[in-house]
């Protein structure tokens, strides 16, 4: 039985809200999932914006990277959704869904393998 004066261990399943790693994967799962889900990339970016600034200065090019990633995705997909009138956001919009794929996953392997990113301001991959 336990003491009720000791406070509960954390659950295991709570890491993934804390600032880290762990947090970080499931914020780029989330935006991975939103292409089936749709609403999972708001929760992911605001996981991002709530932890950012709250961890090694390696995590912290993942967070800046994975807030960019999501408002300029938002951006290009507004952006191609005004051009469907003039035809050319029906080819905008696959090329957007695949640079916020691209990124996504560049951004899970740097994490796999501890990397930070090198220029998380950047606009391109």
């Amino acid at each position: 039985m336990s003491n009720p004066d000791q406070a509960p261990e954390p659950r295991q399943t709570d890491r993934w809200l804390e600032p880290g790693k762990t947090n970080l994967q499931v914020i780029y799962v989330l935006y991975l999932a939103s292409f089936v889900i749709g609403i999972t990339g708001i929760v992911g970016i605001v996981l991002a914006h709530l932890n950012r600034g709250k961890s090694e200065a390696w995590l912290e090019s993942h967070y800046t990277w994975a807030i960019r990633t999501f408002w300029l995705g938002l951006l290009g997909a507004l952006l191609s959704g005004i051009l469907m009138f003039v035809l050319i956001g029906m080819l905008l919009m696959p090329l957007v869904a695949l640079w916020v794929i691209i990124r996504t996953i560049v951004g899970l392997q740097k994490l796999g393998r501890n990397e930070p990113i090198a220029d998380p301001q950047s606009w391109l991959l």
